[in-house]
């Protein structure tokens, strides 16, 4: 067991850089200018604008759109679950290449599973996630579709059906985002099927790529209400 603690490390400071990066994302004070939490902004923005309207038949094909992308992650995630579990099967046969290259990367059986394992347990994570994001979506359509009539949207039932909505569309967000967390890092992950050391650098790469679009992208800085009508917020790269 003492020949594998930088495996040991290596995992563990995955962990970590995960948890971290989503606890800070998502409960922290830094966290809620990033360009989630601003996105989050238009969800009420766009309920209360669909309560102002009679006709809401664009409202619902949005909402369509944003199931149907959610479903494809979904699948997608199965998808890579049974790739992740072809992997595992095949346990020997990727050995038997590894061990042809001219550096030796071949781990131990015992060690090639538990990798495999690993990944199967991120896209595993990643499917819940997306699946309930799409159970939301659902949720949310339902409200969308028991929205007070414009007639009524200066009563107290619909400012509370507003803020219901857009908890519950929060909610979904969350959640289907915590689903393409789990896909980025589990590109990251792959770093370990080569080394340790590999793990290392992957996984920050992936901190920082993803650190970046939430808090300095163009993106981030187009939604940022101060640089309205600044072309120069809109020159970063996405």
């Amino acid at each position: 067991m003492s020949g594998y603690w930088v495996d040991v490390a290596a995992v563990g400071f995955f962990v970590f850089e995960w948890l971290v990066y989503g606890i800070t994302l998502e409960h922290s004070a830094y966290g809620r200018d990033s360009l989630s939490a601003r996105m989050n902004r238009y969800r009420e923005v766009w309920v209360r604008r669909l309560l102002d309207r009679e006709a809401r038949m664009v409202d619902m094909q949005i909402m369509a759109s944003l199931q149907n992308g959610t479903a494809f992650f979904a699948s997608t995630s199965l998808f890579a679950i049974g790739g992740a579990l072809a992997l595992l099967r095949a346990t020997n046969d990727a050995l038997v290449i590894l061990s042809s290259l001219p550096v030796d990367l071949s781990p131990s059986p015992a060690l090639w599973e538990l990798k495999c394992v690993g990944l199967v347990l991120i896209c595993v994570y990643a499917f819940f996630k997306f699946a309930w994001a799409y159970r939301l979506f659902n949720y949310v359509a339902i409200l969308f579709g028991s929205m007070p009539p414009a007639s009524q949207r200066d009563t107290r039932e619909a400012e509370a059906h507003v803020i219901r909505t857009t908890r519950l569309f929060e909610a979904a967000g969350r959640h289907f985002n915590r689903g393409q967390r789990a896909f980025f890092f589990a590109l990251g992950y792959l770093g370990w099927f080569v080394s340790p050391w590999v793990l290392f650098v992957t996984t920050a790469a992936v901190v920082i790529v993803t650190w970046r679009r939430q808090f300095a992208s163009s993106a981030w800085a187009a939604m940022a209400p101060e640089t309205v009508g600044d072309k120069d917020a809109l020159k970063r790269p996405l």
